[in-house]
């Protein structure tokens, strides 16, 4: 399928440096398609992001959407965590100017529709796709986070931004072994490896931070879903929280699942198992109604 659709790569220039992406899809003045923005993980690019992945996200450019892969500056996106120490953070490099300016670029000319921006994020990119949801929450229409979880807070730099409501869609994995499905610091190797430092909260107590933030005060509702293959060993739970009037949030938990995102193809062993149970570019199409 990827083979099957236009691939192109652009660049915006932003606070004087050139940032680069890979666009998918046919981006045509005047068709205002919704626009999915990709934030890889650390020591990723867009494309090496998109290969990792096997490509699932290029899914929603074939059911009509723009997916534009970011690349990080050196490997890295300046999320909101006060305690890492990577290169895009040192530099206070701005990438939520960065995301601006790639949606200005298609919004222009009605390439996009800027009311239907959505961002997508793994890993460190789930880290950057938070820090836009509390600084820059007008930019987007929703926002995906995959194996990554709302920093404690005194490791996080946005967590006095305003209250603003979005629908969040969470993955996450309980065999993730570089963020823990049930929160805290990585280990010593991996804050040596990533550059990374400070505690983070549980997937399911990010969860429920989201929907507080939208308003959400019931009782989430969870669902465990049926297996589609038993060669699988992953089984998927959705949490969903949802109240009259307000975006929902859901958070999928991929028991037995690694720090992957789930989808037809395997990321590497090393990092864990890949659930093939649910398909992420099918998640993300049915939650925001692509």
């Amino acid at each position: 399928m990827s083979s099957l659709l236009e691939t192109t790569r652009g660049s915006v220039t932003v606070a004087g440096a050139t940032r680069t992406f890979t666009l998918v899809g046919a981006a045509v003045p005047g068709d205002a398609k919704p626009l999915i923005l990709v934030f890889h993980g650390s020591r990723q690019t867009g494309d090496k992001h998109r290969a990792f992945t096997g490509g699932v996200f290029d899914a929603l450019a074939a059911r009509g959407a723009l997916v534009a892969y970011l690349d990080g500056f050196r490997g890295n996106w300046n999320d909101a965590r006060r305690e890492s120490r990577f290169p895009a953070r040192l530099a206070d490099i701005d990438d939520v100017g960065f995301t601006r300016a790639v949606i200005a670029t298609f919004a222009s000319d009605r390439r996009v529709d800027p009311s239907r921006v959505y961002a997508v994020g793994y890993s460190n990119g789930g880290q950057m796709v938070i820090r836009l949801a509390h600084e820059a929450p007008d930019l987007l229409a929703g926002a995906t986070v995959i194996a990554a979880t709302i920093p404690a807070p005194e490791n996080f730099l946005a967590g006095q931004a305003p209250r603003a409501s979005l629908p969040v869609l969470l993955i996450h994995g309980t065999k993730d072994r570089i963020v823990s499905y049930r929160g805290g610091a990585m280990n010593w190797a991996l804050r040596t490896l990533f550059k990374v430092g400070g505690a983070t909260w549980s997937a399911t107590r990010t969860a429920r931070y989201f929907a507080e933030r939208n308003g959400i005060t019931t009782e989430p509702v969870t669902t465990r879903l049926p297996k589609k293959t038993t060669a699988d060993p992953t089984e998927v739970e959705r949490t969903t929280y949802e109240a009259e009037g307000v975006p929902p949030v859901v958070l999928y938990t991929i028991h037995r699942g690694g720090h992957t995102v789930p989808a037809p193809s395997s990321a590497p062993a090393v990092i864990g198992k890949t659930s093939h149970q649910i398909d992420t570019a099918d998640l993300i199409t049915q939650f925001f109604d692509l």
